[in-house]
C-alpha cells in the first residue's frame, strides 16, 4: 500500500483516537488518517503539539517523524529502535560483521548510480552531461580517486551555471536542495529500520555524531532526482523559496511511480525492495545493487 506523507505547516494539535491521527486546529478536528496509512509526518511549525500516545503510535506503524527547524527545513528525525524487524538481532550482528573489502565495493557501486543519475539530470535539461558518464565508467571499488567528488565539481557548474555555489547555510535554490535532500533521507531511513538493519552503521559515512550514516550513504543516488525537480522550478523563477509551491512537487517524489527490476511501483514501496537487495548483497560479492528507476522527464 502506498504510504501517505503529511506536511502540517501551520499550528496545530495532534492527538490519537481509535488508531487515528487526529489533526486539531483551533479546538476543532480538520482532519482524521488512519496512522497505518502514513509513511512519513512532517513538523514544521513551532506551535504544533504532539501527544506521547501519538509519537508511540506512529513510532510502532514505522512513521518517520520530521521535526523542522526555525528555517522550516526539516532538522531532526525520528525512528523506532525496536519493532521495525523481528530479526533485528541477527541482522545487526551481520551489519556490524561487515568486511571492509564489502563495504568498499558496495560504495563504489552507490558512487557510480549517483554519478549516472546526475549524468541523466544533465541530459535530461540538453546540458553537457558526457563528463560524468565518463567519470561514472571510472569509479573503482571503495572509490579511491574519489569520482564522487570530481563529478559534483562539474555537475554544479553544468546544472546551474559557474556562479553556482552549492552552500547548506544558504538561501533559495540551496535551501530547498537541502529540503528535497531531507525527505528522502527520512524515506530511505525509514526504509533502513523497517529491514531491520540499523541507519547509524554506514558503508562509507562514519561520523560518530550521525545517527544515519547508513541513510547517508544510500540516498545519494537519489539526490539527482531531488536536483532535477529544484532545477525545473528555478528555470521560470530564479529567486525560488521554500514554501508549499515549491515543497509539493519533492514530496510527490515519494510516491512516485518507478521502474523496479519488472515492476512499477511507487518510490517509497521500491525502496524496501532495495533494502532486501542490499542484505543480500551483504553476503554475495556477486550480487549488484539494483537502484530504482526513474523516467526522467522535463
Amino acid at each position: 500500500m502506498i504510504k501517505r506523507t503529511i506536511d502540517i505547516s501551520e499550528p496545530a494539535y495532534l492527538h490519537l483516537k481509535h488508531q487515528q491521527l487526529l489533526i486539531d486546529k483551533k479546538g476543532e478536528t480538520i482532519a482524521q488518517i488512519p496512522i497505518e496509512d502514513i509513511g512519513t509526518l512532517i513538523l514544521q511549525h513551532p506551535a504544533i503539539i504532539i501527544t506521547q500516545a501519538a509519537v508511540i503510535t506512529c513510532q510502532k506503524h514505522n512513521v518517520a517523524l520530521v521535526f523542522c527547524d526555525e528555517r522550516y527545513l526539516p532538522y531532526s528525525l525520528l525512528l523506532p529502535i525496536s519493532d521495525g524487524n523481528n530479526l533485528h538481532a541477527k541482522i545487526l550482528k551481520q551489519q556490524i560483521a561487515l568486511t571492509l573489502p564489502t563495504k568498499k565495493r558496495l560504495w563504489s557501486q552507490i558512487v557510480k548510480q549517483k554519478i549516472t543519475n546526475q549524468a541523466k539530470t544533465l541530459k535530461a535539461f540538453d546540458k553537457t552531461y558526457q563528463p560524468l558518464e565518463r567519470l561514472a565508467s571510472k569509479v573503482k571499488t571503495g572509490d579511491p580517486e574519489n569520482l564522487e567528488a570530481q563529478a559534483a565539481q562539474k555537475y554544479w557548474r553544468l546544472l546551474f551555471g559557474e556562479q553556482f555555489r552549492r552552500d547548506t547555510e544558504l538561501d533559495g535554490i540551496n535551501s530547498l536542495l537541502n529540503y528535497g535532500y531531507a525527505i528522502m533521507r527520512a524515506m530511505i531511513a525509514r526504509a533502513i529500520v523497517g529491514s531491520g538493519l540499523h541507519p547509524a552503521l554506514g558503508l562509507y559515512h562514519s561520523n560518530q555524531y550521525n545517527g544515519l550514516c547508513l541513510a547517508d550513504d544510500l540516498m545519494e543516488p537519489f539526490r539527482p532526482w531531488v536536483d532535477f525537480e529544484v532545477y525545473r522550478l528555478a528555470i521560470d523563477n530564479p529567486q525560488i523559496q521554500v514554501n508549499k509551491e515549491t515543497k509539493l512537487p519533492l514530496l510527490n517524489l515519494l510516491a512516485e511511480p518507478v521502474q523496479w527490476e519488472q515492476q512499477i511501483l511507487p518510490l517509497m514501496v521500491a525502496c524496501h525492495y532495495f533494502l532486501a537487495v542490499l542484505k543480500r548483497a551483504f553476503e554475495d560479492s556477486a550480487l549488484q545493487l539494483i537502484y530504482p528507476q526513474r523516467q526522467t522527464r522535463r
